[in-house]
């Protein structure tokens, strides 16, 4: 689990950071595998950390600082980073699990999840919280859900299972070009490799997924673990019993929808209507 004092990094600020490692790296004579073997994680860490993409956690900086020799270059910056408060600290702990899982299930019934999002799309969610958000902070929030798509696009890409309440085709947010654009890319993102996406119709005689939305994670050391949200809060849940509990109840919201090729049939019809 993700320190709990843990705040998001300035971007700019963790590209910086990340190219003072790749420096020291090369003054090292080491390639990152060569690194990524020898403080036992993946190369693709490696790579995220130099390029900006993933933030360096203490633990990490301190022994990087001893195999490149930074002479407590890394931690100061580290220390003395610039924050970010876009999110808070719950969704922060849950990103960072969603950026590790190889397994990720969703159930939404109010609003596309985030990784689905078109850009214009993510803008007129925000645009639609209550107290108003600034250009500004609108900007930066619809940047980082951006970047969180990056999990559909890694080399070993985690399975993903949305199930999603076809209420949320009902609403045209942003207007009908931002609808239709978000439609295309919901086709395109349901013929993606290990990505299901399938609708609840309306007018269920009974409905598995009353209770709101979750999200099920799976880690890549197998841990099982659900997360639930509301406003102004949230829960990451980690206890055996409630997550099997969830986990059935995903199971019988995947047989109560549509199936893969149904709700694929039904982004077509939509789309027809342009």
């Amino acid at each position: 689990m993700p320190p709990k004092n843990r705040r998001r990094r300035n971007a700019s600020a963790m590209k910086m950071l990340g190219a003072q490692i790749g420096a020291l790296r090369r003054a090292a004579g080491l390639t990152q595998r060569q690194l990524a073997g020898r403080l036992v994680v993946d190369e693709e860490t490696v790579a995220s950390i130099e390029q900006g993409r993933r933030p360096l956690k203490e633990d990490l900086a301190v022994v990087l600082e001893r195999i490149l020799d930074a002479r407590g270059v890394l931690t100061a910056a580290l220390e003395n980073m610039p924050e970010v408060d876009l999110f808070p600290r719950w969704a922060e702990e849950y990103m960072d699990l969603e950026r590790e899982a190889i397994a990720l299930s969703w159930y939404d019934n109010q609003v596309l999840p985030g990784v689905l999002q078109t850009d214009r799309y993510a803008h007129a969610v925000f645009s639609n919280d209550v107290p108003t958000l600034s250009e500004d902070e609108i900007a930066l929030r619809v940047s980082a859900r951006m970047e969180r798509q990056e999990i559909l696009h890694r080399k070993e890409p985690p399975t993903i299972s949305f199930v999603i309440s076809e209420v949320t085709l009902l609403d045209r947010l942003g207007g009908d070009e931002v609808y239709y654009e978000q439609l295309r890319r919901l086709r395109e993102w349901a013929d993606l490799p290990g990505v299901t996406i399938q609708f609840m119709p309306v007018g269920r005689d009974f409905h598995a997924g009353l209770a709101g939305p979750f999200t099920l994670i799976e880690t890549p050391d197998h841990q099982r673990l659900a997360y639930t949200e509301a406003p102004r809060s949230s829960q990451i849940i980690a206890d055996p019993d409630e997550v099997a509990h969830l986990e059935h109840r995903y199971a019988m919201l995947r047989s109560q929808a549509l199936n893969p090729q149904e709700s694929k049939g039904l982004l077509d019809r939509l789309l027809g209507e342009q």
